[in-house]
């Protein structure tokens, strides 16, 4: 079933489940999301009548979803994979077998101000064990920074208070660890019944400098997709064996180094790409439905489905406020001169910038010899879009 929930679904997957008649979770805020789509709901407590043997096929939209299915099922094997892949730090501590040479510490939120930052793992990085979208991440090269970076999370986070509910982000704790070297993917797929990794995307995400840490575009390609699907399939095999994975939906974030060693950053449990962005735009750019893929347990065809898309990217932006500017003092942001950047825009996606700290989503193509477009929008902080 699919368990829809804030803070965003797209007019795509509502047309998809309504098609595909798929079952869809009732609840207030479903039916809200719907958007004038005729779905077809199931009663809460479908979840509880699920057995953990029966290995129920469940897809949210987004963290927000979780506790419905979690706390339906306290006691069951998918709710304890959601919370070990939703705290980082237990995740870091439960795959520390297979990545024994990261270094990585628990802290409280309420003792970060007095921690002595001299015995971090320099470069490293701190956010919320729980968290979301880059939400309070910052990258620290030196304890110099730690007293101004402690300063910026409080404030973020008491900004962040009432966006997302706790299952989403908490910050009681945060997680250091060492900075992962290497090229960064997001990978969509899922673990089949006998606990073997389906692949059903593979993005790269891009970044304006070492420092940056933001979530500003991702890009996939034929050639993306084939050069890393074998190692990072063989890779998901090891990391399905130490968590016992079966039947199970992921959306996960990787550094290769260059050394081609691969090092997790996270896994996000039961849903693809936030946003519905990547699931859309490997549908939009492929043809490859990634929805119906895991509701119907399918193994792509990737030479088959890749074919026909040699030297063209395809890529997600998202349009973050990293302006500097106060949502409060922003009359609006003009989207349509942003996607005057861009020779072909696949869909764009407006969002309201007074609730979540996202002015949109553009889908876009272009032609793998020249990035120029992107290479522009990352470098800009987006601040010439904004009227105040």
């Amino acid at each position: 079933m699919l368990v829809l929930d804030k803070p965003y679904v797209s007019a795509f997957l509502l047309r998809c489940a309504a098609e595909h008649d798929l079952p869809v979770l009732r609840t207030a805020v479903a039916e809200r999301l719907a958007n004038g789509y005729s779905l077809h709901y199931v009663d809460a407590d479908a979840i509880a009548l699920t057995e953990p043997a029966a290995a129920p096929r469940i897809l949210t939209t987004s963290e927000n979803a979780l506790p419905l299915i979690t706390d339906a099922i306290p006691e069951s094997e998918l709710a304890a994979l959601v919370d070990l892949f939703k705290d980082k730090l237990a995740f870091r501590r439960a795959t520390a077998s297979l990545h024994p040479d990261i270094e990585f510490r628990g802290i409280p939120l309420a003792e970060l101000a007095d921690t002595d930052p001299a015995d971090f793992p320099y470069p490293c990085v701190i956010k919320p064990s729980i968290g979301f979208f880059s939400m309070a991440v910052h990258p620290l090269f030196g304890p110099e920074a730690w007293a101004d970076t402690v300063t910026q999370i409080e404030a973020e986070m008491a900004a962040a208070r009432g966006l997302y509910p706790p299952s989403v982000v908490d910050s009681s704790v945060f997680i250091v660890e060492q900075m992962l070297e290497g090229e960064e993917y997001a990978v969509d797929g899922y673990f089949d019944a006998d606990g073997r990794p389906i692949i059903l995307s593979i993005f790269r995400h891009l970044f304006a400098s070492d420092h940056d840490v933001s979530d500003r575009v991702y890009v996939t390609s034929k050639e993306i997709i084939e050069d890393r699907l074998p190692e990072f399939t063989e890779y998901l095999n090891g990391l399905g064996g130490v968590t016992g994975c079966r039947d199970f939906p992921f959306h996960v974030e990787l550094r290769r180094d260059g050394s081609g060693v691969l090092r997790p950053i996270e896994v996000n449990p039961l849903r693809f790409g936030g946003w519905c962005t990547t699931a859309d735009l490997t549908a939009h750019a492929f043809g490859l439905n990634p929805y119906l893929a895991w509701m119907g347990a399918e193994v792509p065809d990737w030479p088959a489905i890749l074919a026909d898309h040699s030297g063209q990217t395809y890529a997600i932006v998202v349009l973050d406020n990293s302006t500097g500017i106060d949502a409060g003092e922003i009359r609006s942001f003009d989207l349509d001169a942003v996607r005057a950047g861009f020779g072909h825009v696949i869909e764009a996606r407006p969002i309201d910038y007074r609730e979540y700290p996202v002015f949109g989503f553009l889908f876009v193509r272009t032609p793998s010899s020249d990035l120029s477009e992107l290479e522009a929008i990352l470098a800009s902080d987006l601040a010439e879009y904004v009227t105040r």
